[in-house]
Formats: structure tokens, sequence, C-alpha cells
């Protein structure tokens, strides 16, 4: 027992400082660039968190588990936004860029739709859809990637220009407001890449090891599913999220949660799809429906909504959205006990 009690806290350990490293990386990179935070959350930052569910899919998928890259896509969608999402608004309400968030929304937007249909029309997901979605994923980095660009060449002539007029009153100060920190972009991108390996290693040591101690103290398996294992495959949106707050990124993990959900379709689910095309799962019925589609979809649909309308809507995050955002996971995870 004393060494998964060790590896459990070598986990942790690796969890907080990966997550501290991530998020210096990212922001670093940003502000380098003069690129908006919610817009590297969405693109970098959430392929690196994303990275372990792609993982755990496409082996799943390749083994004829295909089904499981559905579960794992939807629930953690609903994680993400419900949960994860939910503790950044109620801790860290603000304005956001509109302009920043409105491509990752339009595609999330159009490839949920596309999700969807197929999902209640068709109750079929075909090898096709899957490099439909692995498609709109290449077409979302070109489209972002170019908007980065425009925006870093944008903000650089504005960033001369203001640094030119201020230079005499400026230049004493510039110095030492970074408190002799200063690091090169080299060091920025392996600041981003360890971090996430340590995010990676740190959540698979916390669940693999949190299983085992469950288990010795005879807690049901059922239980440890519900908790270990469904917190590890969000653990580095979590671990990001908790990081950005604390350092005043709170763009930051937006747009990780933003990304990181238009991932899982058209990257962890496309990937799954085209390796082994499955249907909507029915083992579970209610009404005379799959379970998914009257209680998982409709869920991840809500709280999409209730996350992304009024910030797009406002340009700003509010506190009450997160509170909604809680009690609808509250609500959706009593459903599932009692169902289940």
């Amino acid at each position: 027992m004393l060494v998964p009690i060790l590896l459990f806290a070598l986990g942790l350990v690796l969890l907080i400082k990966g997550g501290d490293w991530f998020v210096d990386g990212a922001t670093g990179i940003a502000h380098r660039f003069h690129l908006p935070e919610l817009l590297i959350g969405a693109t970098v930052v959430s392929i690196g968190t994303t990275l372990p569910e792609v993982m755990v899919s496409t082996s799943s998928a390749a083994m004829g588990h295909g089904q499981l890259s559905y579960g794992n896509a939807i629930g953690s969608i609903i994680c993400n936004t419900s949960l994860i999402c939910a503790l950044t608004l109620i801790a860290s309400p603000g304005a956001v860029d509109r302009k920043a968030l409105r491509t990752p929304v339009i595609f999330f937007a159009l490839t949920t739709a596309i999700y969807v249909c197929c999902a209640y029309f068709f109750r079929q997901f075909t090898r096709p859809l899957g490099f439909v979605l692995l498609a709109v994923f290449l077409i979302y980095m070109v489209v972002t990637v170019r908007q980065a660009l425009r925006s870093s060449v944008r903000e650089t002539l504005e960033a001369r220009k203001a640094d030119t007029a201020e230079a005499a009153a400026a230049a004493p100060a510039a110095e030492p407001e970074e408190g002799g920190k200063q690091r090169t972009f080299i060091m920025e991108v392996v600041l981003l890449v360890i971090g996430a390996a340590l995010i990676a290693v740190g959540a698979d040591l916390l669940v693999d090891n949190g299983v085992i101690i469950a288990e010795a103290l005879g807690v049901p398996e059922s239980v440890i599913g519900l908790t270990f294992v469904a917190l590890g495959t969000s653990l580095p949106e979590l671990v990001t999220a908790v990081t950005s707050i604390i350092k005043k990124h709170a763009s930051l993990s937006l747009g990780n949660i933003i990304g990181a959900n238009l991932f899982n379709l058209v990257l962890v689910s496309g990937m799954s799809i085209a390796i082994n095309p499955f249907g909507v799962p029915d083992a579970q019925k209610l009404f005379g429906w799959p379970l998914s589609l009257v209680v998982d979809l409709p869920v991840m649909l809500l709280v999409s909504c209730i996350l992304l309308v009024p910030s797009l809507v406002r340009g700003r995050i509010a506190r009450w959205q997160g509170i909604a955002l809680l009690a609808c996971y509250a609500a959706f995870c009593v459903l599932q006990f009692t169902i289940l």
C-alpha cells in the first residue's frame, strides 16, 4: 500500500508543477506574438490537454471498442463545460475577447450539428463522417493559424508605435517589471512541452494508484469509475483551469475548454470513427430511446449554450453561468446514479 500512496503523491506533484509550467509557456508564447490568450488556449493548449483522450480513444477503437470514444467525447464535453469551466466562471468572471471566441465557437457549433444529426437521424457513425470530422480539424487549425499570424503582425506594429511614443517615460520602468525572468521563445516552448508531459504522466499516476488505493479500502468499482477514472480523463483541463485562475489568466482556461470540446468531437471522435465505425450505444434505454439521445446529448447541448451564447452576446463571462453549469452537472450526475 505504501508504494501506491507514494506514486499517488508523486502524480499530484507532477500535475501541479506541470500545470504551472504549461500555463507559463502558453501565456509566454501568447504575449511574445501579441496573440489573445483565448486563442492560444483554444489551439495549442487544447491539443496538449486532449492528447491523452486521443490516445485512449484511438487505441480503444483499434481494439474494436469504438463506442467508448462516443461516451468519452460526450462525457468529456459535459464535464469540461459544466464542472471545470464552471469553476473558472465562478472564480474569475469578466470580459472576454469576442473576436477570438467567434472562430472556435462557429466550428464547435458546426461540428456539433453534424454529430447530433448523425446520432438522431442515422444512429450510425460511418467512416466518411470520421474523415469529415478530421477535415474540419485541419481546416480549423489552418484558419486559426492564419488569424493568429494576421493578429500578431497587427499587434506588433501597434506595439512598436506605442513603444516609440512612450520610450522616454517607459524605458526606466520597463526592465524591472519582469523581475529578471525574461525567457526565450525556445524556453517557453520547452516549458509548454514538458508541462504537458508532466500533466499526462501525473494524471496517469494519480488515476492508476488512486484506483489501487480505493480498491484496497473496499470502495465499490462503480464509485471508482465515476470518481477517479472519470476525473482522470479531465485532469489536464482541470489543472490548466485552476493554474490559469491562480495566475490570473482566465481567458486561457476558457479558450482551453472551448478548444478541448471541439477537439473531442473532431479529433477524438474523428480518429475513432475513421479507425472503427460504430453506432449510437443502445444498451440502456429511456422511454424507448437510447439513453444517450435522451440525456447525454441534450445535456451537452444545454451546457454548451449556457456557456457560449451569453459570452458571445455580452462579451463577458458571468458568475451566474458558472452556478447554472454546476447545477446542470449535479443534476446530470444524480440522474445517472438514479438510472443506473
